[in-house]
């Protein structure tokens, strides 16, 4: 458990980039996610052999699919995003959350620039201060259990989507997919009866 400790606080630590869902005009829709960068200089030390790979499910829209293996622990995320890149970066923010390491889910709304990218500034400003008080020794609450119904929900869902792309269905799967394998069982239920009846169609 205190590996897996050094992990969150890696991922944690690690939380530096900005990931654009969407682009609105000027404007676009940014969410926080690990920097790959800053994760391997944090993961290197907690476990050498630690790894990160990445699938593109769909290119329009953008979807990509994280794998993050740690001390023989490991957690796979998937999302969407403005580009490829944007969705790699959420994607690997979902496996972080995945690990225990809570991501702010809701997105914000900064000036975009085609050329320059999103102006993340003033959200840079407050994520440091917010991370300051972080820095000092304090007693954080247990983690919450991983649901074992969630995690076998997930491997149906990843077991089916795989028969779905055998199958020449992965675009359609995936566009059921953009918002995720569900965040209760109940959703990830009514998200694979969807994928069955595009398998059976």
């Amino acid at each position: 458990m205190a590996d897996l400790d050094r992990v969150r606080e890696a991922l944690r630590a690690s939380l530096t980039a900005w990931a654009v869902a969407e682009v609105r005009g000027d404007q676009a829709r940014v969410t926080l996610a690990p920097a790959p960068d800053a994760l391997a200089m944090h993961l290197e030390r907690v476990d050498p052999g630690w790894s990160l790979t990445w699938a593109c499910e769909s290119v329009a829209p953008p979807v990509a699919r994280a794998r993050l293996s740690v001390l023989g622990a490991t957690r796979e995320g998937l999302a969407s995003g403005h580009t490829l890149q944007d969705a790699k970066l959420r994607a690997l923010a979902d496996a972080a959350r995945f690990f225990g390491v809570p991501t702010p889910t809701e997105a914000q709304w900064v000036e975009y620039d085609p050329e320059e990218g999103p102006n993340t500034a003033d959200l840079d400003a407050e994520a440091e201060g917010a991370a300051a008080p972080a820095a000092r020794p304090a007693a954080r609450p247990p983690e919450p259990p991983r649901d074992p119904q969630m995690e076998k929900a997930r491997r149906h869902i990843e077991d089916l989507l795989e028969q779905l792309k055998a199958a020449g269905k992965g675009g359609e799967a995936t566009r059921v997919l953009l918002r995720g394998y569900g965040e209760t069982v109940e959703e990830s239920r009514a998200i694979y009866k969807e994928l069955q009846a595009i398998l059976r169609g």
